[in-house]
């Protein structure tokens, strides 16, 4: 996990350095929010590349203040992310159900993400624990999107086909797979 979110971070890094390299879509969403695709690149890039390291229990348990930081950090790129999200959302490739999908995704983003802010303010780690969890398993669709559309172009699928599934299928198969290992938590602390 973290050496995926690692890659794809480095990807957003590049591209964030070197816009010439941006792929035609980019170029052209570029032309029309800048702001949206600049603001989304960085908060993703921050997002995915702290992430995994604020479910370190050494981190937590040895530097707590750095633990903080990251996660305050993290979720301001999750702010400046999802909300940029949601502008590029409308204009992305695949008609209104990718727009649909990536929308509901940025919301998701932001919503959880609030939720794990509110419940850690409030002293409830264990909430807060698992409120981030479903949190980055939505930042974790940066990495799915990049494994699934080369599969879709490995299995022949043309891609006006393949992108508006995989505008969910980024998403939503992760955060299922969060609540089934919250769940049994849940039960348990019952």
């Amino acid at each position: 996990m973290t050496l995926l979110s690692l890659i794809v971070a480095s990807y957003a890094a590049t591209l964030l350095l070197m816009p010439a390299a941006f792929p035609p879509f980019l170029k052209e969403r570029a032309g029309i929010v800048p702001l949206a695709v600049y603001a989304h690149l960085t908060g993703g890039m921050l997002a995915i590349a702290l992430g995994p390291f604020q479910f370190s229990r050494r981190l937590r348990s040895h530097y707590i203040d750095i633990h903080r930081w990251m996660g305050r950090t993290y979720l301001m790129a999750i702010l400046v992310g999802g909300l940029s999200g949601l502008v590029l959302a409308r204009i992305s490739q695949g008609g209104i159900v990718a727009h649909v999908g990536f929308s509901l995704l940025a919301v998701s983003w932001i919503f959880t993400a609030s939720q794990a802010y509110r419940y850690i303010r409030a002293g409830d780690t264990t909430s807060h624990r698992r409120w981030m969890i479903r949190n980055f398993s939505l930042t974790f669709a940066a990495v799915m999107l990049r494994i699934y559309i080369p599969m879709s172009i490995a299995l022949h699928i043309p891609f006006e086909q393949a992108y508006p599934a995989i505008a969910w299928l980024c998403w939503v198969p992760n955060l299922a797979v969060a609540e089934w290992a919250i769940v049994p938590r849940l039960i348990s602390s019952r």
